[in-house]
């Protein structure tokens, strides 16, 4: 009935995990089956060909995730689901803006630093400055490891009701 392609990638940098499944149903037959199996304490939500599927406010903690699947009918008959693990997107844009903050400012000083040193002024604080946004960036990377380590038993649970979805 189903092929499922779990696609892994070849390394453990990958905070986002993905995967994805061909089945010989239509898109709207899963769909809908996905959205009536809603069950405590995982609840569903439906967007166009999206389901968004994640822990009730008494299950969800800070890093709770969410799977986000993507059902699309192909041409040739059945449907391609793409699925994909994240962290809450509140949570998410956070750690994105972040990041970017950190990549700014690592930026600018290393302008600031060169500028400095082609003009013969000392630079030595900026390209320090420069250490404690890389240092700063590994320390958020590592932050987010050990979130994806913690929620990774509900990543499981929530592939489990997918999957217990579909046979219904």
């Amino acid at each position: 009935m189903e092929k499922s392609s779990i696609v892994e990638l070849p390394n453990e940098i990958v905070l986002r995990p993905r995967f994805q499944d061909h089945l010989d149903e239509t898109a709207s037959e899963i769909l809908g089956r996905i959205e009536k199996a809603e069950e405590n304490p995982i609840r569903v939500k439906r967007m166009d060909d999206h389901l968004f599927i994640s822990f009730n406010d008494v299950e969800r903690h800070f890093w709770s995730p969410q799977l986000q699947l993507e059902i699309l009918d192909e041409e040739q008959g059945g449907c391609r689901v793409y699925g994909l693990y994240g962290p809450n997107p509140t949570l998410w844009t956070f750690f994105m803006f972040l990041h970017f903050g950190v990549a700014t400012l690592f930026i600018i000083l290393g302008i600031w630093a060169y500028s400095s040193a082609s003009l013969g002024k000392p630079y030595g604080v900026l390209v320090g400055g420069m250490v404690a946004m890389l240092i700063i960036w590994f320390a958020f990377y590592a932050f987010g490891r050990a979130g994806r380590a913690k929620g990774k038993p509900q990543m499981q649970q929530l592939y489990q009701f997918y999957k217990g979805a579909l046979k219904a």
